[in-house]
């Protein structure tokens, strides 16, 4: 047999397996074949979306499903034997695989990423390939693993019934922690977008050392009922009866895994301090999730119960860790162990890309200042001086204004799906209160229907709160739109949720990401595969930020040995007034263990400052921008025009070079959808040029500068040629009634055979009958070319 005519599959199966098997690996526990490790980026085209390629690796080999050793990339005879490494080097990385292979089936070229000095890469014959035990002992000696920590480092994953496996970065923020602790790290901290399952991996985590036996007493701390009850029923269920929730009534020592809300352990004078009923070494290991909130704070209550059980190992999660003046992550917990980001995560296809509608209203951009001695709606004086849109809803209502959002929110949904889950943040609880309002009159047939389509779903408000399960729930309709201040901003999974609309001044980074994250997570079962946010107070801005996605950065440096609570006379500078609302600082709790929410941020009053409420102040809205991923994975700023302009030259340089293209395909939909491939979203330009047009005439008119012509001129034209004069009565109709379908409807219509079972064609006779009346299928074909070579003649 000539091996040049070997494909990578047959060297694969015929040299690279027979070379593992001969080497000692288990083909059935450790070896396996074109492994996926990513979903795929799902790429949106106007509302149409669909997934990328996924990550394949040809081969990955494990000492035990938790440790990948090697990745190995095949290629065929024709290609060098190391052809394959760039490639498997780029995996390598991403899956933090220390041993890297290619291999035309002639031998295998390694690359040994745990090498510091001498060989790095080099050639191995197909009969030396390294054993399993060979690179276990090379792995170890590279992690630093002895004899005592290897039981802890290789114990194996919890696999569910299901066979669900955590994924690659699942893994790795795992492994990384195990063997950190290991190694007797004791403050850990890990950051993953929200949605990328935190709480899986804190549940692998905790699963391992407790059946390793390395931590038997274990804390897990959150700040919300829903961050502690989700998680005790969902996913740590395995772990039976020794699992227990921690609370003022139950102070019990007889179990091994405990649950536990800040608020229930710990407080003020009125509350008693749970956690002292433990001794200060009772647990060994205590995962805080969301520790971006109170444990961030040096000077917070909830900070004491960590302080309280210092010997334990902490392991602080978060999607966005907290570096500012006031409080540190990092300062506490250290340099992240492990960062999964959402730009990744949307890379990977793990999580719903977005796209960005921002609207700028005249009042926003001009101001509106009162005339001498107005007064607003009950007679209250309003000061004389110029409001802008960082006072709107905290010190000056418009009306008008408010009612112009929730407008253009039920447009939106109008022309995508009125059911689609939508949250709405404000500023505050009044404001939330007046959105909520303003929403239900826009949508008055289906409130009639359901009272809960528009919900307020805030801290002090208790039907609302009561419906936040079913908001939550995708198989549950109601509620569709919810309108919210604070509560919605972390710690909730929605994971239908298609809209989230900011209308509130965000300053914080941090506050900004939370937010982002609620809708991030993908559900393609219910029809959610992306999102979008609708920014009316130019918030998205601070996706330009270089902290946005970025590594976090400590602001203020406190000493190896200095108490991370900063001298009295040290300066902060101050937070936005988002931050500083008391939404993240221990104010003290109700006398309920449920309670479970920060307080919203109440309304202006509340905080000494007075509102004012203007009446019949007309607002409109200046501009709409639509902003877009570009082709590699970017946010562009860009006009639609402009960004679709560039698209199209770059795949057309003029307008003579796309009609040789345009003509020379058989169906024209054939390079529509290409363009729609490559970023020209036709349903978006269309409502821009606010004109029915062809794909063609959008192209020719945007990116070339040609006068267009509707759908219904092109086909006018056509029929005053007489072209039909050479067909059959029967013929002739179903060609004019063609270009109707084609002036109504557009050209997928026109080519798409089937739409001959239709009416009014079904009316004329069978799809048979009427293709033959064009002498068969062949005659049927040449007739739509000559239609649309009369349709495009005048461009």
């Amino acid at each position: 047999m000539n091996k040049k005519t070997f494909s990578e599959t047959d060297i694969r199966t015929k040299f690279i397996t027979p070379a593992l098997v001969n080497a000692g690996w288990d083909i059935q526990k450790q070896v396996r074949e074109e492994v996926a490790f990513t979903a795929g980026r799902i790429r949106v085209r106007g509302n149409l979306t669909n997934r990328g390629t996924r990550k394949i690796a040809d081969y990955v080999l494990y000492l035990k499903p938790n440790i990948p050793l090697a990745i190995i990339e095949a290629k065929d005879f024709k290609h060098e034997i190391g052809s394959g490494m760039q490639q498997a080097l780029d995996y390598a990385g991403l899956l933090d695989v220390p041993f890297v292979y290619s291999s035309n089936g002639k031998g295998f070229l390694e690359h040994d990423r745990t090498a510091s000095e001498g060989t790095v890469e080099r050639e191995v014959d197909l009969n030396s390939f390294p054993s399993p035990e060979e690179l276990w002992q090379r792995y170890k000696r590279w992690k630093g693993i002895d004899q005592e920590k290897e039981n802890l480092v290789a114990q194996p994953y919890h696999i569910d019934e299901r066979g669900f496996a955590p994924r690659y970065y699942q893994r790795i923020a795992i492994n990384r922690t195990i063997e950190a602790i290991a190694k007797g790290q004791r403050r850990i901290l890990l950051v993953m977008a929200t949605g990328t399952g935190k709480t899986v991996t804190a549940f692998q985590i905790i699963w391992r050392l407790w059946k390793a036996g390395k931590n038997k007493r274990i804390l897990y701390l959150a700040d919300r009922n829903i961050l502690v009850d989700d998680p005790k029923r969902k996913y740590f269920s395995p772990f039976g009866d020794v699992v227990t929730k921690l609370s003022r009534r139950n102070t019990s020592k007889a179990h091994e895994i405990y649950f536990g809300l800040y608020q229930a352990v710990s407080g003020n004078e009125e509350f008693q301090d749970v956690y002292k009923n433990y001794s200060r070494d009772f647990f060994d290991l205590i995962i805080i999730d969301e520790c971006h909130r109170g444990s961030a704070s040096a000077e917070s209550a909830w900070r004491e119960i960590l302080e309280y059980f210092h010997s334990a190992t902490q392991i602080g999660m978060t999607a966005t860790p907290r570096e500012n003046k006031k409080v540190s992550n990092i300062d506490y917990f250290g340099d992240p162990l492990y960062t999964y980001s959402l730009k990744q995560g949307i890379d990977d296809g793990f999580l719903a890309p977005y796209k960005v509608v921002r609207f700028t209203f005249d009042r926003d951009a001009e101001g509106w200042r009162p005339t001498r001695g107005q007064v607003d709606r009950f007679g209250e004086e309003i000061p004389d001086r110029e409001y802008n849109k960082k006072d709107y809803d905290r010190e000056l209502v418009l009306d008008e204004r408010t009612k112009l959002v929730a407008r253009k929110v039920t447009e939106f949904l109008q022309e995508t799906d009125r059911y689609s889950k939508s949250i709405i943040f404000c500023t505050d609880i009044d404001h939330a209160e007046r959105m909520r309002s303003a929403l239900i009159n826009e949508n008055i047939d289906l409130v009639n229907r359901d009272s809960r389509y528009v919900m307020r779903i805030t801290g002090d408000e208790p039907s609302g709160k009561m419906e936040l399960d079913n908001f939550m729930d995708p198989e549950e309709t109601y509620p569709v739109i919810a309108t919210t201040s604070k509560l919605l901003t972390t710690g909730v999974d929605i994971p239908t949720c298609k809209l989230i609309v900011l209308d509130s001044e965000i300053n914080s980074m941090t506050e900004f990401k939370q937010i982002i994250g609620r809708g991030t997570r993908i559900s393609e079962d219910y029809g959610k595969s992306y999102f979008t946010i609708m920014d009316f107070r130019d918030v998205t801005r601070l996706f330009a930020d270089p902290d946005f996605d970025g590594d976090p950065v400590q602001s203020h440096e406190f000493g190896a040995d200095q108490s991370p609570v900063p001298p009295p006379d040290f300066s902060y500078e101050e937070d936005s007034p988002e931050e500083d609302t008391g939404y993240f600082e221990d104010e003290g709790f109700p006398d309920n263990e449920d309670f479970d929410e920060y307080p919203d941020t109440g309304d202006s009053e509340s905080k000494g400052r007075k509102k004012f409420y203007v009446d019949n102040v007309p607002v409109k809205v200046l501009n709409r921008r639509v902003q877009y991923y570009d082709e590699d994975g970017k946010l562009t700023t860009e006009s639609l025009r402009d960004f679709s302009r560039k698209n199209i030259r770059k795949n057309f340089s003029s307008l003579d070079e796309f009609l040789r293209y345009w003509n020379s395909k058989e169906k024209k939909q054939a390079v529509v959808d290409e363009l729609q491939e490559k970023g020209v979203f036709f349903d978006d330009l269309r409502k821009e040029v606010d004109k029915p047009l062809d794909p063609f005439d959008l192209v020719c008119h945007i990116a070339f500068d040609q006068p267009p012509l509707s759908r219904r001129e092109r086909a006018e034209q056509v029929k005053k040629q007489n072209y039909f004069g050479k067909y059959s009565d029967t013929a002739r109709k179903v060609l004019e009634n063609l270009l109707e379908k084609y002036a109504d409807e557009g050209l997928e219509s026109l080519e798409d055979i089937k739409i001959l079972k239709l009416r009014p064609f079904n009316e004329l006779g069978t799809v048979t009958e009427l293709v033959q009346e064009f002498g068969g299928s062949e005659g049927y074909r040449q007739a739509i070319q000559e239609i649309e070579q009369e349709l495009y003649r005048s461009a």
